[in-house]
């Protein structure tokens, strides 16, 4: 009887140490092992899951899709992230915010990364880093179709409305500044956006001329003029500062302009 004691005693402590040894914290392929402090949000155990933050009301980059009768964040930006996922063997968790709260979402280790069609800017520099460029545009100017405003300078002394935080809320400000009258409206969503153009509320907004056409397209009373001579806008993926993610999704969107991916997803959102 004692022996036998012994003998399940000994037995538990060899499944124990066997248990504990086979323990361990999931970790994307190639990511390696994680700094203090900078544990993926969303990770727990040996689920692979990385936090996407974004703001889905920038179609065709992420958007909310009801034809399946449930509603799903889909997008460029969505496909391209899951892509990367399936590549660096992690799972995509994404979470819906306002853009003006996501570079503050990752400072807040809330999330992994951001993709929202967001433009690297040195000030958004100081406070993330960004990936390598996955795709450009350019800015446009959103008015009715009688308005007769397709040039900048036509904005003087008009209502202009923009998404806050926003590159377009940049470059507003910068015409506000030689544009005599010229007024900006901030609002958070572009679908609000658009609604203040068609009901007369504002003269125009300033939107990236991809998003700009898709409106357009179910708004044929609006119209939409890409500034000319403007620069492109670069558009990235964003990380908390020090991530150890930066290098993998660099090396996977490297991939994906070489193997024809990327041209692949481009026309299918924007062409």
């Amino acid at each position: 009887m004692k022996k036998s004691s012994l003998f399940s005693v000994a037995m538990s402590s060899l499944l124990a140490v066997a248990v504990l040894a086979g323990c361990g914290t999931g970790n994307p392929q190639g990511a390696g092992q994680q700094p203090a402090g900078q544990e993926p949000a969303g990770q727990a155990g040996e689920q692979k899951k990385l936090v996407m933050a974004t703001s889905a009301d920038f179609k065709p980059y992420e958007f909310h899709d009801l034809s399946s009768g449930k509603d799903e964040i889909v997008g460029f930006d969505v496909d391209i992230a899951k892509y990367i996922g399936k590549e660096l063997g992690f799972e995509v968790e994404i979470v819906d915010m306002n853009f003006d709260g996501l570079v503050p979402a990752l400072q807040a280790k809330r999330a992994d990364f951001v993709m929202a069609g967001m433009t690297p800017t040195p000030e958004r520099e100081k406070n993330v880093d960004f990936s390598i460029v996955y795709y450009d545009s350019k800015n446009s100017i959103v008015s009715k179709k009688d308005s007769g405003l397709t040039k900048p300078e036509q904005l003087a002394g008009k209502k202009v409305t923009v998404q806050t935080g926003s590159i377009q809320e940049g470059a507003a400000k910068e015409l506000q500044k030689t544009l005599q009258g010229m007024e900006i409206i901030s609002l958070n969503k572009t679908g609000e956006i658009v609604e203040e153009v068609k009901t007369g509320r504002v003269d125009a907004a300033i939107l990236e001329n991809t998003v700009a056409k898709g409106f357009i397209e179910a708004n044929p009373e609006l119209q939409f003029t890409t500034f000319e001579g403007d620069s492109k806008l670069n558009t990235a993926i964003a990380f908390p500062k020090g991530s150890p993610y930066v290098e993998d999704f660099n090396k996977v969107i490297k991939q994906m302009q070489e193997n024809g991916e990327m041209e692949k997803l481009i026309k299918k959102w924007f062409e």
